[in-house]
């Protein structure tokens, strides 16, 4: 029988970010073999993420970041059960080095950035261990990607929503964190009219069709009336076509055409702890 000195148990402790007596109990049954109390460890995480796998985990932390040439963006979300958990150190830490994997690799799907590794361990692996810490359900649950001429990111404070943005053209880094911070404030549909999806349409039509015969419209004006709603809602829930929050009184698209008259949005994306 190993003699399991507290020293070994903070080591332990230092390698996994497990608890304590979590520590001390793994290497006592590895009779004092690290790399098995290791091997524990993560297999008694996997166990408790495996029994709340039915529970709801809508706390986390949602990130973002831009590689150096700031012409890739990646967005992750990790989830877990509590806020509280959310907010500690150790949990932040785990997500933005999530982070910078994805920003380093590239993978090209969530199921590929859950195979990449840090120190040697999978992510989801690494998730697995750090569900056993806390006895909280996490899970990856979002990963993409942005690839422009110029790539911005925004983190919304609490880390519970973040933005991508592409724009078509190099300019000052600014420009294209004002539109990102736009996407999560106004949190717009799609770019453009033209790139708003046909289900989307057809719905916007239906409820503008329904809420005009509420209000007793003649039934032969309901399709002009919805038509008019739909152009609101273009106004309203396009990138381009909204109001530009900093400013008022112009459009996201004149406030990118005051610096270049051809600079565009190419493709964003939003994620909040609410999606």
């Amino acid at each position: 029988m190993a003699n399991i000195t507290a020293a070994d148990v903070s080591k332990l402790r230092q390698m996994t970010g497990a608890g304590m007596m979590d520590c001390k109990k793994a290497l006592v049954e590895a009779d004092g073999d690290f790399e098995r109390a290791k091997e524990l460890i993560r297999e008694r995480g996997l166990a408790i993420a495996n029994k709340r796998a039915d529970r709801d985990a809508s706390e986390g932390a949602v990130l973002a970041k831009t590689t150096k040439n700031n012409t890739i963006g990646v967005m992750i979300a990790v989830n877990c059960e509590t806020d509280f958990v959310a907010k500690n150190e150790d949990f932040v830490a785990m997500a933005k080095s999530i982070l910078d994997v994805a920003a380093e690799e590239l993978p090209a799907n969530i199921d590929s950035l859950k195979l990449c590794k840090i120190n040697g361990i999978t992510i989801a692996d690494i998730i697995s261990e750090r569900s056993g810490v806390t006895g909280e359900k996490m899970e990856l649950a979002y990963y993409d990607k942005v690839e422009a001429p110029l790539v911005s990111s925004y983190i919304h404070m609490g880390n519970k929503l973040a933005t991508l943005v592409g724009l078509n053209k190099v300019v000052d880094s600014s420009i294209g964190f004002n539109v990102a911070m736009q996407i999560a404030a106004m949190n717009p549909v799609s770019i453009d009219k033209d790139s708003v999806p046909q289900s989307v349409i057809d719905k916007e039509l239906e409820i503008g069709r329904e809420q005009a015969r509420l209000e007793g419209k003649a039934e032969e004006l309901l399709d002009k009336i919805a038509q008019g709603k739909l152009q609101k809602f273009f106004k309203e829930s396009t990138l381009l076509n909204q109001e530009f929050v900093q400013e008022g009184k112009i459009s996201v698209k004149e406030y990118l055409q005051k610096t270049d008259k051809e600079l565009t949005v190419t493709s964003f994306k939003r994620y909040g702890l609410s999606n």
